[in-house]
């Protein structure tokens, strides 16, 4: 594929602005590109519809091995009621609801735990290998004075996975935290459990992990990059990532609003998701089924353009680093 010299341009060393507001800047330069976007949603649909569809065939086959080839979930013990109004259930009894998932989970789950085994490794390993040709192909495309690096960018991948691992572990153990203090200790004393705490407090715990990602993984961004743009292995690149003096803030500033932007996307998703509910005694299952499906393709979309320009943001504010440097050298 043909690769263009154009790179996205950036703001001059001797205006010196906020990396929000280059980012600003980067946006709409990559709006004017959309096949920075494109081939970006390509590799993640070449990975991601084949692997859903994996998961979904097997999902099938294991209900249809505990339903008898029904796929009704009464067998699993969830009655239609629960299965067609889950939240207003909920509402209305929540340790009932909690203990019916909790039911059908065990019949399920040891099965879905043996796939697992083989399947989870096996999913990982694609997408590494297609997360960082994929990521070489939009970087090159971004700016063809980069030097490919695929095996590097497999090798930083494997890192940056397994600190995002780390950190959901970290998040796991605080809302299981928040179910012994404020559901498991009450219910053993014999009392109510207080849901409002337990809601609290994992509120609390998911943003604050969130925000303490948004200002760490900024790290694991760059890294990639700069084995690109300089021709680095792993140790050096991950070396270079914490020797870059000031532009960390801009950095960290852009992955912050980024985070912010994540949740913006999100609440839309559900905002428009929501949107033909009021209606849904003139809609038809079909129609519910389409909207929301282009409502998640809406948000994919989305998200991929973001993550387009972060990666961009990054390689700006190296090039007007470089130049600053170059300019104090002289």
């Amino acid at each position: 594929m043909a690769v263009t010299n154009k790179t996205v341009p950036y703001y001059k060393a001797d205006a010196p602005v906020r990396g929000t507001q280059s980012f600003v800047h980067t946006l709409s330069s990559c709006w004017s590109r959309p096949s920075l976007t494109g081939l970006e949603v390509l590799w993640r649909w070449v990975y991601g519809v084949p692997a859903l569809l994996v998961l979904w065939a097997l999902g099938r086959r294991v209900l249809a091995e505990h339903t008898a080839g029904t796929y009704e979930l009464s067998v699993l013990g969830l009655n239609r009621a629960l299965v067609n109004d889950p939240v207003g259930s909920l509402t209305a009894d929540p340790m009932g609801v909690v203990a019916k998932f909790e039911g059908a989970a065990g019949l399920v789950l040891p099965d879905f735990l043996r796939i697992a085994v083989w399947l989870a490794p096996l999913l990982v390993a694609v997408w590494i290998v297609v997360s960082s040709i994929g990521r070489t192909v939009v970087l090159r495309r971004a700016d063809s004075a980069l030097k490919p690096r695929v095996l590097t960018l497999m090798l930083l991948q494997v890192i940056r996975l397994a600190a995002l691992a780390g950190s959901f572990w970290v998040w796991f153990s605080g809302i299981q935290l928040a179910a012994r203090v404020a559901v498991i200790g009450p219910m053993a004393a014999g009392q109510e459990p207080n849901l409002l705490l337990y809601c609290a407090i994992s509120i609390v715990t998911t943003l604050g992990l969130f925000v303490l990602w948004g200002g760490v993984s900024w790290f694991f961004s760059i890294a990639p990059l700069l084995a690109m743009l300089q021709g680095l292995g792993v140790a050096g690149s991950l070396k270079a990532a914490l020797r870059l003096g000031s532009l960390k803030s801009k950095l960290v500033e852009i992955n912050l609003v980024m985070g912010i932007v994540k949740i913006g996307l999100i609440v839309l998703g559900m905002v428009f998701s929501a949107t033909p509910l009021p209606f849904q005694t003139v809609t038809t299952p079909g129609f519910l089924a389409c909207w929301w499906a282009g409502v998640t393709v809406l948000y994919l979309v989305g998200s991929d353009f973001f993550h387009v320009a972060r990666l961009v943001a990054y390689l700006n504010l190296w090039r007007g680093h470089e130049e600053e440097i170059s300019l104090r050298d002289k």
